[in-house]
């Protein structure tokens, strides 16, 4: 199990809490400094059965920045939208827990880490 989390994000620290209380066996992946490929981050996608979009944290500057929120929401933009998260990390959503079954969470919830640790 892998968690990418952002140590300033509360809910990246709440689910370690969590993590810890619970004795789970897992490595940390800070993904603003070991940041994820392009490559990493669709295979999290598939994991996840998310699209980039639907991982993107879309209120922050960069983001508004580049405009995401007007980018189009279709297979073909896919590949677009996964460049922005690898090259700038900052707008993927947080907690990211990859289980042990080939699935993975977006864990911003005590629930959402609990149904990771289930998995």
């Amino acid at each position: 199990m892998e968690i990418w989390i952002n140590p300033a994000c509360s809910k990246c620290r709440s689910a370690l809490t969590l993590l810890d209380a619970e004795g789970a066996d897992y490595t940390v992946r800070r993904y603003l400094e070991d940041v994820p490929s392009e490559d990493e981050i669709r295979e999290v996608l598939t994991r996840l059965g998310l699209e980039p979009w639907d991982i993107t944290r879309t209120e922050e500057a960069v983001a508004k920045e580049l405009g995401v929120k007007e980018w189009a929401r279709d297979a073909a933009s896919r590949d677009r939208w996964v460049g922005a998260l690898a090259e700038h990390p900052k707008l993927i959503q947080r907690p990211i827990i990859t289980a042990e079954d080939g699935t993975a969470v977006v864990a911003r919830t005590d629930d959402a880490v609990r149904d990771a640790l289930s998995r």
